[in-house]
């Protein structure tokens, strides 16, 4: 099978079922057919494949429980998500655990290594893990991933990529000809995809876009970003999230910098109270709440066994123009 462990990947190529499949052979066979068994079973043997031992820890409370981890609790935007996955949750007789990493990988990991064997499966919201770590710990229980594309397994997320270039035209088209992105965390799948949206689109309308950061995704990280960009010297500025956009908006306003007047902003994710700053803030808003009822939709596919090889979901973001955004300074929007 060519060089390194064997995998449930390997397995699952090997007699063409989901790793899914393979999983729940080892680990909870009594779910699985008799003859897929026999199947998988003699498909490891051939290939090399020895399961670990959280494959095969049998807890009495895990059959029940799905296990959710955001990165920041803290963070509004997790609520809407949170709600609807366990309302999802509970309609089809599952418990929804709740983790938070605290934006640590580490933090995440060790939460995911010590929880899961007494839960069916996990939802990893923003995961800060690495690909490779992911994939190790989906050798052993089902996993989804939100807001964030991991090949093989079943992923979701807002296309706000598609968002930026939104925002970044509606900028272009209020004069702006420099704009900055306030980035957040370079573990961030998310903060490339959006950072790589607005690099592209800033460059195919012939504006300038500068990367300033990684800051802290919170308001905190927003008053850093704010010097930055005060520094930077552009008119207009996106900003990775919602909570850095309003820790620079309270920034720039304490600096007598005015919103629009002398800089636009425009944030991500629509979080409550994004609309009841003075100015209302622009942000690219998707349907968190939806995501969070199809994650809990996805994993009990993969449970069931009928979730195979999902398509990565894909759910459209849009922009909320409001009061932080408008027309590039007269004296600062040229190149």
């Amino acid at each position: 099978m060519g060089q390194g462990r064997v995998t449930i990947y390997d397995v699952a190529r090997h007699c063409g079922v989901a790793a899914s499949t393979v999983s729940r052979t080892f680990s909870d066979p009594a779910r699985v057919n008799a003859a897929t068994r026999e199947r998988v079973r003699a498909a490891a043997r051939e290939v090399g494949y020895e399961p670990r031992p959280l494959a095969r820890v049998e807890s009495p409370g895990r059959s029940r429980t799905l296990m959710l981890v955001v990165t920041d609790i803290a963070n509004p935007y997790y609520a809407p998500l949170i709600k609807a996955a366990q309302a999802r949750a509970i309609e089809r007789n599952f418990t929804l655990a709740l983790t938070d990493s605290d934006e640590s990988p580490e933090v995440e990991a060790r939460n995911l290594r010590q929880l899961l064997a007494a839960t069916s499966g996990g939802i990893l919201a923003t995961s800060r893990l690495s690909d490779e770590v992911v994939r190790q710990l989906a050798q052993h229980r089902a996993l989804v991933m939100v807001n964030r594309d991991i090949d093989g397994l079943p992923s979701l997320f807002v296309d706000t990529a598609a968002g930026m270039r939104k925002a970044v035209r509606h900028l272009a088209a209020l004069g702006h000809r420099r704009i900055a992105y306030l980035s957040g965390p370079r573990s961030s799948w998310v903060n490339s995809q959006r950072w790589r949206a607005a690099q592209e689109e800033a460059g195919s309308l012939g504006i300038r876009a500068a990367f300033l950061g990684p800051f802290a995704p919170n308001q905190q990280g927003g008053h850093e970003a704010a010097d930055a960009l005060i520094l930077d010297g552009a008119t207009a500025a996106i900003a990775y999230n919602d909570l850095i956009a309003l820790g620079t908006l309270h920034r720039l306003h304490a600096a007598g910098v005015r919103l629009p007047d002398d800089i636009s902003l425009i944030g991500c994710d629509d979080i409550f109270g994004a609309d009841l700053t003075v100015p209302a803030l622009t942000t690219i808003a998707g349907p968190t709440a939806k995501l969070g009822r199809c994650a809990v939709d996805a994993l009990c596919a993969e449970l069931s066994g009928r979730g195979g090889q999902q398509a990565a979901q894909s759910f459209d973001a849009h922009l909320v123009v409001r009061g932080s955004t408008g027309p590039a300074p007269a004296a600062t929007g040229g190149n």
